[in-house]
């Protein structure tokens, strides 16, 4: 064992010596043994966190006891402006970008051909968008007082944040495999002017330019009456509407600039780190500067929201790659991980059970109940106030799939869709 160790030492130190004789350091040396790990198939441990995290909040905020009784930052802008909550949609496609970049680079390490990636990633992309559309019809079936098909897919919903993840990461994989960086910019710059222009100086009948200031009445919201009629969220309009998906793919394209800055051959992991809080602070400046004349707005997904949230993104996405990977500050990032090997699946299945608690119904006392409703109103409001109450509910389907993710990571469960 001492001369096996000795061994081991001795060529450490000759790997080590024969870089610096070429001109490395010893951070290249470790970047090298970094793109190295990422593209042999080694998982960004960052990445994994960041994109549980982001789920994990997904969950918190579309499932409360109630929703009259929601904080503040729980809840979305009910039009301009912006919360916390409406960080998590946009850094989720930021996710997806820099996974792109990860997963692509790997595959043609491995000697992947680009069309086979092609043909691989459209078939995703479509299950992807058949998830989002089963989520949307679900239950299917109605029984009380007749059987027969349920409204939700009479009039299924043909939007849907699985259904925007899918175009998202179609576009920005076509885009990563047969465009270079440049015309990968320059294609973020044109969605978010062309956008701009669009929803600025384009007249919707009855309403004029610009009426950017109501549901209905924006360019966005009538092209979707136009094309999806009565499939949408609400009647006039859609938050993951058809022309609205622009501007997001942008949020895309932010997350594929952040890959590539992270596979590119920077002089250390420092500089790289700053690079992402340079950027991400411009981008948050940009951002907000823009809203001026064009609202920071998710409904609408708006150019200055597209590169507020990506700024915000990219900064957060710093933090924790220096913390996680740099500095391997790993010891509280499980549950993060596990929540992010299975982030399709566990939203996905948060958004099934929770529609069947509000489908099942039983007596209680005399008085009709959901399984939601029996919970929040008669267990969780004996032991705390109603918003207190919605809250707890909340954490409550937090842990519940915290505990399943935790077991299918055990497993080495992983449902690649």
């Amino acid at each position: 064992m001492i001369g096996a160790k000795i061994v081991i030492v001795k060529f450490h130190y000759h790997f080590e010596e024969y870089f610096y004789t070429i001109g490395l350091n010893q951070n290249q040396i470790l970047f090298m043994s970094t793109l190295s790990g990422i593209s042999s198939g080694k998982r960004l441990v960052s990445l994994d966190f960041f994109r549980g995290a982001t789920v994990a909040a997904m969950i918190l905020v579309n499932n409360p006891g109630s929703w009259s009784h929601i904080y503040g930052p729980l809840k979305h802008a009910a039009w301009h402006g912006w919360t916390p909550t409406d960080l998590i949609f946009p850094f989720f496609l930021f996710i997806v970008g820099v996974s792109i970049v990860l997963a692509f680079t790997k595959a043609r390490a491995k000697g992947a051909d680009d069309k086979d990636l092609l043909n691989k990633t459209l078939i995703r992309a479509a299950k992807i968008f058949g998830l989002g559309l089963a989520l949307s019809a679900f239950p299917y079936l109605t029984f009380i007082p007749d059987f027969g098909l349920h409204q939700n897919l009479i009039d299924i919903r043909i939007p849907g944040v699985l259904q925007r993840i899918a175009i998202c990461y179609a576009i920005g994989a076509v885009l990563f495999l047969y465009t270079k960086p440049k015309t990968q910019m320059v294609t973020l710059g044109s969605l978010l002017v062309g956008y701009w222009l669009l929803m600025t100086f384009i007249p919707v009948p009855g309403h004029g330019a610009g009426a950017i200031d109501t549901s209905d009445g924006n360019l966005a919201a009538y092209i979707d009456q136009i094309i999806l009629g009565s499939h949408m969220w609400k009647a006039n309009w859609d938050p993951e509407g058809f022309l609205s998906t622009l501007p997001a793919i942008g949020s895309t394209l932010i997350g594929i600039w952040t890959g590539r800055m992270l596979m590119s051959k920077q002089d250390s992991e420092s500089s790289r780190t700053l690079q992402f809080f340079v950027w991400g602070f411009i981008l948050i400046i940009l951002g907000y500067a823009w809203s001026w004349i064009f609202p920071i707005n998710k409904n609408i997904w708006t150019s200055s929201y597209t590169l507020f949230t990506g700024g915000q993104a990219m900064c957060i996405f710093g933090l924790s790659y220096w913390f996680i990977d740099v500095k391997e500050k790993q010891k509280f990032t499980d549950w993060g991980v596990a929540f992010g090997l299975n982030a399709i699946t566990v939203f996905f299945m948060s958004g099934i059970i929770g529609r069947l608690l509000y489908i099942i119904t039983f007596n209680y006392r005399g008085e009709t109940f959901t399984v939601k409703s029996w919970i929040y109103e008669i267990v969780l409001n004996s032991i705390a106030s109603p918003i207190n109450a919605s809250l707890i509910y909340a954490i409550i389907w937090i842990i519940l799939f915290y505990f399943l993710a935790t077991w299918m990571k055990r497993k080495d469960i992983i449902i690649k869709v």
